[in-house]
């Protein structure tokens, strides 16, 4: 009689470890095709908002769709978009919904641009300083594969492919110019040198500072070192003759 009971009990247990093991299977077998549909519902969802916006070109971050769900479940959409080739991803958290060339395949923006929607997102301001600042000028052809900014966000490096963007802390001095122009010749001629700026050179720069506002001009020239005021102020006699 005792034989029968401990074997009966045995049965009973065996059952009811197969019952807890199935339905802990089943459990995780839900969860992850639950956590599937959530996935390939927002991977739809993204998709569908860039078509949606024909914005062939248009540079956005994991935030930008923070709205749709949790972070991790966004990342892991967007990790599946790259891999079909539906968006490029540029670094950690960037991506592209590319402009397409049937030749060239994927078109990937100037560097300049992703670091102006960096600063877009960051609600920071940015100016190019050195070679960057030469080149937008047309004062030199020469490409640096690290770009450097001055800004009044976050320093960091975030890399693009073989090139670097460095955002470097500045301070409100150095951002506080009104003119474009007048900002980027500032920094070009701080990257030249008060010794090295050939005749050849500060042609140029006139020619590209008459399309700048006088007003722009006198307000920045005062920001400037004061080998650069007395260009900027020659300049503005032209103005007033």
């Amino acid at each position: 009689m005792i034989l029968r009971v401990q074997k009966f009990s045995r049965h009973c247990l065996l059952n009811s470890l197969k019952q807890i093991i199935n339905i802990h299977i089943v459990t995780k077998i839900y969860y992850f095709c639950d956590n599937m549909n959530v996935h390939n519902s927002i991977e739809k969802q993204i998709q569908s908002l860039l078509k949606n916006k024909k914005k062939r070109g248009l540079i956005f971050f994991t935030e930008t769709f923070e709205y749709l769900g949790e972070d991790a479940a966004i990342r892991q959409a967007l990790k599946r978009l790259s891999e079909k080739n539906i968006v490029v991803r540029l670094a950690r958290g960037i991506y592209l919904y590319p402009k397409q060339d049937k030749l060239l395949g994927n078109i990937i923006p100037e560097i300049e641009e992703i670091a102006k929607a960096i600063a877009v997102r960051d609600n920071a301001r940015i100016i190019p300083t050195g070679i960057q600042a030469l080149n937008v000028l047309g004062l030199s052809t020469q490409v640096p594969l690290n770009q450097v900014y001055l800004t009044d966000g976050s320093p960091r490096t975030i890399k693009i492919g073989n090139r670097n963007i460095k955002f470097k802390k500045a301070s409100p001095k150095n951002l506080s110019t009104k003119g474009k122009l007048s900002g980027l010749v500032i920094q070009a001629l701080k990257s030249i040198g008060k010794d090295k700026v050939t005749k050849e050179q500060l042609d140029k720069i006139k020619q590209i500072l008459k399309k700048e506002e006088p007003e722009h001009l006198y307000h920045d020239m005062k920001l400037a070192p004061s080998w650069i005021k007395e260009i900027f102020s020659n300049l503005l006699m032209y103005y007033y003759e």
